[in-house]
């Protein structure tokens, strides 16, 4: 049986919408409503935009960049959606079977070949495990880091990372080794695809714009949680890199950031500051200066969906039921234990108490997967790497592909209850986003999307034809689409995938509900749209 939000939780849970609504006046509301069935009138056409292979439409809106006056804070990084979400499907690469082919740049390997990110070897682009700061190899610069901080606990007590700045990504699939989690994080940059060589890789990775302030990544630290700056600034004495470590010393010092080692690392000649966020606000009460300033009390912490960056601190939390006031257990108890700021008297998603509506959520997903998902539905689970739970919960679907090798990105959609956190606490990681736009990655990215009760629920806002032609552009060609809704959709879905040539399946119809597979393979239409942005 699939479960059913609850009317009651719908009232009990915020959305990031809400959230975000109340933090600035940001946004009109959709008025686009109405199912949407139909084709595109002159049928499917390629996207006719300059990225070509490597379109993401709310990064490479050719229109909305026009009009920027300015480039200087990096306004071309960041989202510009378009007025109307695309229709086309992204060309492929040429040769896009040789695996080099997939990701057609060189400039990258030429250009960080002697810092061993990337080299070319014959046909292939080979990752040494090398990178600015570990040119002798990401293992050791892991396990430098580790005997730096023993505290650090890869794999139990620190299990979610994010890299900031993260090249091709070879510290994110090393850390694969020592059980932990890393979202790799860089825009869409100069290097030519950094993100898209990590993805290719089978690494967890997100083009995202600009680069986030200090003040950002302590508001995603949890208390207690540890900052690495490994960077020139801490161990060359060039002039430039003095200047800089002066002024990040007396930023973090300000912010109460305790640095709790410097360390060398003789091997890759680096050195490494590890900083560490309070766990308690006894440092910030007792600044002599206001600086950086303390947030509002009624600023929102939580709201995170297009809301402008502040320049203030949050206060810890001291209660001890409230999230973020205690490190969760430890990797892998947390995975499917409720958080302990789960309260019983809160209604949970499909209607029981939350703690045990999240533990009904686990062996329900455990379940589906076990029973239906790896022996039902005929997929070559060995040629999976890169998934995404379109519509995730409170992650159960992740945390019953524990045991595959595979990674998990968990979407909680902005207008959905907010269980984002839930799933961090986890040891899991997500992302918030709304399926009416483009998603900030690279064509080709997913071996298999699943979406659970997601497509009938944009239908009362967008269409589907371009929720669709998303899914397309997302899913390398051999992946697979499980769609898991009402008959009517799933019918309507199947209609528009077939349209596009997959193969489908359906499994498991009734009047109510119904199971779709789909398979994506290389077709590709022979004429180009008039225009795609």
């Amino acid at each position: 049986m699939i479960p059913k939000e609850s009317k009651e939780s719908k009232r009990s849970w915020s959305t990031q919408a809400g959230e975000s609504e109340s933090q600035k006046e940001r946004r009109k509301e959709d008025e686009t409503k109405g199912q949407d069935s139909e084709l595109p009138k002159d049928t499917w056409q390629l996207c006719n935009v300059t990225a070509g292979p490597d379109y993401i439409p709310c990064l490479d809106n050719e229109k909305a960049l026009k009009k920027l006056r300015t480039t200087g804070h990096f306004e071309h990084r960041e989202r510009h959606c378009p007025e109307e979400p695309p229709t086309c499907l992204v060309p492929l690469p040429d040769g896009y079977k040789i695996w080099y082919h997939n990701v057609p740049h060189t400039k990258l390997a030429e250009f960080k070949g002697h810092q061993n990110w990337v080299k070319v070897t014959g046909e292939f682009l080979t990752f040494p495990g090398g990178g600015t700061q570990f040119i002798h190899g990401a293992l050791h610069y892991i396990d430098f880091l580790q005997r730096a901080v023993p505290k650090i606990g890869w794999g139990k007590h620190t299990r979610v990372i994010l890299d900031v700045g993260c090249g091709v990504a070879s510290f994110g699939g090393y850390m694969f080794e020592r059980d932990v989690l890393t979202m790799s994080f860089a825009p869409k940059d100069e290097h030519e695809a950094q993100v898209q060589f990590a993805l290719e890789r089978g690494i967890p990775a997100i083009s995202a714009s600009g680069g986030l302030l200090l003040l950002e990544l302590n508001r995603l630290l949890r208390p207690g949680g540890y900052f690495v700056w490994s960077a020139t600034p801490v161990y060359q004495k060039l002039k430039d890199d003095v200047e800089i470590w002066q002024a990040m010393s007396a930023l973090t010092v300000s912010m109460c950031w305790d640095l709790v080692t410097i360390k060398r690392d003789k091997l890759n000649k680096i050195g490494a500051a590890i900083y560490r966020k309070p766990s308690t606000n006894d440092c910030y009460d007792q600044r002599k200066k206001n600086f950086p300033p303390m947030c509002p009390n009624d600023d929102d912490p939580n709201a995170a969906w297009s809301v402008p960056l502040q320049a203030c601190m949050h206060r810890v939390p001291s209660e001890p039921s409230i999230r973020g006031s205690r490190w969760p257990d430890d990797w892998p108890r947390r995975l499917q234990k409720p958080p302990y700021w789960l309260n019983s008297t809160q209604m949970g998603i499909y209607g029981k108490p939350a703690p045990q509506d999240f533990t009904a959520d686990y062996h329900h997903w455990k379940n589906v997967v076990t029973v239906t998902y790896i022996k039902g539905l005929g997929i070559n689970w060995d040629g999976v790497r890169n998934v995404m739970d379109m519509r995730a919960v409170y992650g159960g679907f992740a945390a019953a592909l524990k045991d595959m090798k595979v990674w998990v990105v968990n979407v909680v959609n902005v207008d959905s209850p907010d269980t984002l956190p839930i799933i961090f606490e986890r040891g899991l990681f997500g992302i918030y986003h709304d399926w009416c736009e483009s998603y900030s990655t690279y064509p080709r990215t997913y071996d298999l999307l699943h979406a659970d009760h997601l497509l009938s629920k944009l239908k009362t806002r967008c269409k589907l034809v371009p929720v669709l032609a998303e899914v397309d552009r997302m899913l390398r060609p051999g992946g697979t689409f499980i769609v898991r809704d009402e008959s009517s959709t799933v019918g309507e879905v199947e209609g528009i995938l077939k349209s596009m040539h997959w193969e489908v399946h359906l499994t498991n119809n009734n009047d109510k509900q119904g199971i779709l597979s789909a398979q994506k393979g290389d077709w590709r239409p022979e004429t180009f749209a008039l225009s795609s942005s």
